[in-house]
Formats: C-alpha cells, structure tokens, sequence
C-alpha cells in the first residue's frame, strides 16, 4: 500500500511493528507464561525483532510474496484477493524467517535446534495468520488511509 517509495514504507513498518509488538507477546507468553515481567520481557526483545523483520520484509519476503501472489491473482481480480493472496504469502514467508531468528535468539543451533524451530513455527504460523488477516491487516490499513487519505479525484473516478 501506498504511492510512493515513502508511503511504503511507512505502511510496511506500521504492519511490522503491530505484528512483532503482538507476536513478541504471544512468544513471551508462551514460553513464561503471564507474569510481572511480561511487559519488560517483550520491550527487551522489541527493537532487535523489529529490525529483522522489517530487514526481512523489505529485502527478502515482500517481493517473494508478491511474485507468488500475483502468478496466481490476475491484475483484474478484486482488490480483496489481491491483499488476501499477498498476505497470506507474507506471513508464510514471515513467520519461517522469524521463527527462525527467534529460535536462534533463544535456543541457540544446539542439539534441539530443529525440534525447538519446527515447535515455534507451527505455534507462531497457528497464530500470525489470523492475527494479520483479522486484526492487523485491517487495523494498518485503516491507520494508513487517515494518515494518507486517497485524493478526492480518485474517490469520483
């Protein structure tokens, strides 16, 4: 989303950020379970996770996601299933890639590495699915357009 180079970016850090900020919590609270650390805990590891990811999004997965999605949508299907596509292709590339980096960042590549990686992938996949199809999808997009509202002339076209 966006108009330009700028646009861009800021709506994919918006996506990134909203996206790291709630899967930290659920990372944090799985592995510790709600307690008085949880807010410290998730602060800790916000900013290195929001640097992949906005590293992986922008370099690796988007265009990735985007190649995939639109050999698949034609240019004249309905916006709906060109963002749903695209979603759906991001947070599969997403969650591989920073499950990947969390099982590092707190599992090291030991003996367990395989074991503890596919353990946090599925559980992250179960939840960053719906978590960017119902509530942060929607909620950026929604932000987005107040802070950048379309121009009236394509409102009347």
């Amino acid at each position: 989303m966006g108009s330009n180079k700028k646009e861009a970016l800021i709506f994919t850090s918006l996506m990134c950020f909203f996206m790291v900020v709630f899967m930290s919590f659920y990372n944090v609270i799985i592995s510790n379970g709600f307690n008085n650390r949880l807010f410290a805990d998730v602060a800790i590891g916000l900013l290195p996770a929001l640097a992949v990811a906005l590293f992986c999004d922008i370099i690796i997965v988007s265009k990735i996601a985007k190649g995939l999605a639109f050999k698949i949508v034609k240019p004249s299907a309905p916006m709906i299933k060109k963002v749903l596509t695209i979603s759906c292709f991001m947070v599969c590339g997403m969650v591989i890639l920073m499950s990947l980096y969390g099982t590092l960042a707190h599992f090291g590549f030991g003996d367990n590495f395989f074991r503890h990686y596919f353990s946090v992938l599925g559980l992250n996949f179960i939840c960053a699915l719906p978590l960017q199809l119902i509530v942060v999808g929607p909620l950026t997009r929604f932000l987005f357009t107040r802070m950048f509202p379309a121009p009236a002339a394509a409102h009347s076209a």
